[in-house]
């Protein structure tokens, strides 16, 4: 499968996002939520506080966009699996690719800033409801993936939109777990863990 690239105005544009959403994190990190101004991101990043409020309503918009942008991703990798993979071991390699932890590549963690944005979404009140909101439009778009790869209707069928739901909070679930974790422990053995359980019907251990 091939994907067509990006022209360059559109990369330019997603690097401009890209920069907003991680000096969001990073500032937010360092000083609080409510510390952090737009204008505070607009300097870090070199752009005009216009420029930001083009591409994010708010700078919980702006944090959740990573999460967005990483769900998206792996609906971008499921489309490019070749066609003879099947479904579930498609899913779970789309996903270990995205993190980082492509087939063959050992054991590497997700990028430090992503791992703060995650920490910020469910841990500030303020932010929870764009992280809902992140996940409902990555698991649209990861619906859509499985509809093409399956031959469904991603609006009328049943089956995308509950494999992405089955996707999503398998994910959320893993992740939420390596997070909490008191010892540093690998992701890519709790999202196989995850997408495998579901995989295999979600049996009773």
């Amino acid at each position: 499968m091939t994907t067509e690239r990006p022209g360059l105005r559109e990369r330019k544009k997603q690097e401009t996002r890209d920069a907003l959403s991680w000096a969001t994190i990073r500032l937010v990190v360092e000083r609080g939520l409510d510390a952090v101004r737009v204008e505070d991101i607009a300097a870090e990043v070199g752009v005009s506080p216009r420029t930001f409020n083009n591409y994010f309503a708010s700078k919980g918009e702006a944090i959740a966009a990573r999460h967005l942008e990483r769900a998206r991703q792996i609906a971008v990798e499921l489309r490019a699996r070749p066609e003879s993979e099947p479904l579930w071991e498609a899913i779970t390699n789309a996903a270990l690719a995205r993190f980082g932890l492509a087939e063959g590549t050992g054991e590497h963690e997700p990028e430090r800033q992503w791992v703060d944005g995650v920490r910020l979404m469910v841990s500030e009140p303020a932010l929870q409801g764009e992280f809902f909101k992140a996940g409902a439009a990555a698991e649209a778009e990861f619906a859509a993936a499985v509809a093409e790869r399956t031959g469904a209707d991603a609006e009328r069928d049943l089956y995308p939109r509950l494999v992405a739901a089955a996707v999503g909070a398998a994910m959320t679930t893993a992740i939420g777990h390596w997070l909490r974790a008191a010892d540093p422990t690998p992701i890519a053995p709790l999202l196989r863990d995850a997408l495998d359980q579901l995989a295999a019907g979600l049996p009773v251990p």
